[in-house]
């Protein structure tokens, strides 16, 4: 029981931290970690800041609620749950609203290999996902094709979505996104960025597994 306590305080910490950092602004956004009997996630329509751990919704792998939160799960539980099932080796998954990686989704296109650290998504660039209404089925299967591969991803007219094996690396990447997306929106004020090679990340991305945290699975 201790332990289940720790993890609803947790995600609730990671939560109420993107909202303070402004990855999220009011109740924006959502995150969740899986749990023996499915995934713990944030609640639907409360203000991050108002977030405690009692509310913390737990459901099963089929999208059923197994704990006794009073509220709903977040409306786009349909994602969290098929990446989870999709890679055993996630355990945790945040969305965010974040404003450049927002504002670079408007655009509906991968965010390319402009400079290295695009590796900590596990490839050579950022996909961006394919609109489709939040919440829905066909959202869902659009961010896993994205995702493939990958550790985030763009969605299109909506947000960034990060997905690893715990909440402190999710939200590292998340971080790290975000500031990668400022910086590429601030070098095309001054002229279009030079684009690393394909044989130049594959280098990141090999150097990354030796001996950097971004390259663990």
């Amino acid at each position: 029981m201790a332990n289940y306590l720790k993890e609803k305080e947790r995600l609730c910490d990671v939560a109420i931290r993107l909202n303070n950092n402004g990855f999220n602004h009011g109740a924006t956004g959502n995150c969740s970690l899986r749990t023996k009997e499915g995934f713990l996630i944030t609640p639907s329509g409360i203000a991050n800041r108002n977030l405690i751990p009692e509310i913390m919704v737990e459901l099963d792998m089929h999208g059923k609620k197994i704990n006794t939160s009073p509220l709903n799960a977040s409306s786009e539980w349909l994602f969290h749950k098929d990446l989870y099932r999709m890679n055993k080796n996630i355990n945790a998954v945040i969305h965010t609203h974040c404003p450049y990686a927002t504002a670079l989704s408007t655009i509906d296109k991968a965010l390319n290999s402009f400079h290295y650290m695009i590796a900590v998504a596990g490839g050579k660039d950022i996909r961006c996902a394919k609109y489709a209404l939040f919440g829905t089925q066909e959202l869902s299967d659009n961010i896993l094709e994205a995702m493939r591969d990958r550790k985030a991803c763009l969605i299109a007219n909506h947000g960034l979505v990060t997905a690893a094996e715990d909440l402190e690396t999710a939200y590292d990447i998340t971080e790290e996104i975000e500031h990668l997306s400022m910086v590429y929106i601030n070098a095309q004020k001054i002229s279009e960025p030079k684009i690393l090679s394909d044989d130049d990340m594959v280098d990141v991305l090999d150097r990354f597994q030796t001996y950097s945290r971004w390259g663990k699975d």
